[in-house]
């Protein structure tokens, strides 16, 4: 199979499995530069599918480095008009998002002042993008484009063939029929997802190497897996690949210790052996070996940048996990083991709209389980019911 058959066949899964696009919609693609290549593959499937328009926009890590030297510090989180108009003209109309990811070149970012790169996040955007996502105002998804440089990241070289190979396996272009495998995939994690919302856990624990954590949950905290749905009832699998189930916390209810697994990439920069300290919901004390700057300055965005929007369980059988990869991408491994997120809470994962939430312009996901880390539901009364032991999902179907 060619490279632009390969392409092709991701494509329509972004299309038409992943943001699922109607005829007659509009569509924004937001993509990094070096993905260009598969955003036009994107862009094809999109009218192939009966899009009514498609837009194409293209961020130049080069250019935000730029932007990070030398930009007047009051300009570093500014949104021009455009790209608010641009987004909110999707929102009113009911369009479709597509976001197409690039790993970076981990040195990209080397040498900035992590704490003005922090603050170049952009929060007005970010703000409204979450506004679309949490009120189901568009249809979307994210993935990730296949790159020579993700390729020498991953293995050392640009094998490109190598990078295929896993990426077909765990966004299950590998089957048959991936369209059948990812509605069998979204039917098992909105399963999993109706049982957790049965036992009505008041709290999630992790316990591990370094990690002694307690997540509070909402009386609303609603679990969701697989797929979403719009305000106007359009299906969706926002994440290419999933294999998570998640909810929102209680923003005043975290307590502990907790110890990233795996590292993460944000804003361009590889974060490593992140911990943080948890008070009363707060994240009172950030230590990282490298980029530890960078997401203290995260944190310290806005009011709600220091508490939990979000967590998430994953198990041994994801098929992400399976790779044996460190992908580099939260896209990817937040979808190969446990994770929270600071920041922005999710309302469609809540009973009442989204009452009680985290509020901020940042959702900033980090890996916290693994076969090491045990994690248990906790019931009102204090009961620790096991739901993962060595990444095995113990929780019974009922």
């Amino acid at each position: 199979m060619t490279e632009i058959e390969r392409l092709d066949r991701y494509a329509r899964l972004a299309v038409e499995v992943g943001a699922n696009v109607a005829s007659g919609q509009d569509v924004l693609i937001d993509a990094y530069l070096d993905a260009a290549p598969f955003a036009q593959r994107i862009a094809r499937a999109a009218y192939a599918a009966g899009a009514r328009h498609v837009d194409v926009h293209y961020t130049d890590r080069q250019l935000l480095r730029t932007q990070v030297e030398m930009a007047p510090e009051e300009s570093l989180g500014w949104a021009p008009p455009w790209a608010l108009t641009r987004l909110r003209h999707a929102m009113d109309h009911r369009g479709a998002l597509i976001q197409v990811l690039a790993v970076p070149d981990p040195e990209e970012m080397e040498g900035l002042d992590q704490r003005r790169l922090a603050r170049a996040v952009q929060p007005e955007l970010r703000q409204l993008s979450l506004q679309a996502l949490n009120q189901g105002l568009v249809n979307w998804s994210i993935v990730a484009a296949p790159t020579a440089t993700w390729a020498r990241n991953l293995f050392g070289e640009p094998d490109l063939e190598r990078l295929w190979q896993a990426l077909e396996a765990a966004i299950r272009l590998d089957e048959p029929d991936p369209v059948g495998a990812w509605r069998a995939q979204v039917e098992r994690l909105g399963e999993r997802a109706r049982l957790l919302d049965a036992c009505h856990f008041d709290a999630i624990r992790f316990l591990g190497p370094g990690t002694d954590l307690t997540v509070g949950l909402l009386p609303s905290s609603h679990w969701v897996g697989g797929s979403q749905e719009t305000a106007w009832g359009r299906r969706h699998v926002p994440n290419l690949p999933t294999e998570e189930v998640f909810t929102t916390p209680d923003p005043g209810r975290t307590e502990g210790v907790v110890r990233a697994t795996r590292p993460l990439e944000w804003m361009g920069v590889r974060v490593c052996d992140l911990e943080v300290q948890f008070s009363r919901g707060r994240a009172c004390e950030i230590r990282a070996s490298h980029g530890q700057d960078l997401i203290r300055g995260a944190a310290a965005i806005d009011e709600g940048a220091c508490r939990l929007g979000e967590v998430a369980l994953v198990d041994s059988t994801s098929r992400v996990g399976q790779q044996g990869l460190i992908f580099g991408t939260t896209l990817f491994d937040e979808n190969a083991t446990c994770h929270i997120a600071l920041g922005q809470g999710l309302a469609f994962a809540t009973l009442d709209g989204g009452n009680g939430i985290n509020r901020s312009s940042i959702h900033l996901d980090f890996m916290v389980g693994g076969p090491e880390v045990e994690v248990d539901g906790l019931t009102a009364d204090g009961t620790a019911v096991p739901l993962l032991r060595d990444g095995d999902w113990l929780l019974p179907t009922r």
